[in-house]
């Protein structure tokens, strides 16, 4: 099986942000990682070369494959920014309509400026996130 690419490492998470980010995106950056940081109680890691994560978790798939990744986090994507969350409830669902400007993957929420979001609405999704992946797999 191949090695997983996305795990913490003691990569500097200011250098990946000071190397990607736009100046716009540098202070959305700073603005997430103290949200994070009030919400997780945790400081952040670079996990793989391009996500800024909070706390860790470990998974097992259906398939029996086992791994561990950062309970939430942020990622610069070229002109967007990409928060990890779980937004697989109704609760979830709703909260996106009050977000704001945004479009939503699987587990991936894209928006291009923080402005354009409530981050009230935001905090909440994290929250739930968390709430959501811990109730599943327990904590570290």
């Amino acid at each position: 099986m191949a090695e997983l690419k996305t795990k913490a490492t003691a990569a500097s998470v200011e250098d990946y942000i000071d190397s990607r980010a736009s100046d716009e995106q540098k202070a959305d950056c700073h603005a997430l990682m103290s949200m994070f940081q009030k919400i997780t109680q945790q400081s952040p890691k670079m996990w793989g070369p391009s996500i800024v994560g909070y706390g860790s978790y470990r998974y097992v798939y259906d398939s029996g494959r086992t791994g561990e990744t950062c309970l939430t986090g942020f990622a610069i994507r070229g002109r967007e920014l990409v928060v990890y969350l779980s937004c697989e409830d109704a609760e979830q669902e709703k909260l996106l309509t009050r977000l704001g400007k945004h479009k939503m993957g699987k587990s991936c929420l894209y928006f291009k400026r923080l402005a354009d979001l409530d981050c009230n609405v935001l905090e909440q999704l994290i929250v739930n996130s968390i709430a959501a992946v811990q109730h599943r797999y327990g904590t570290l």
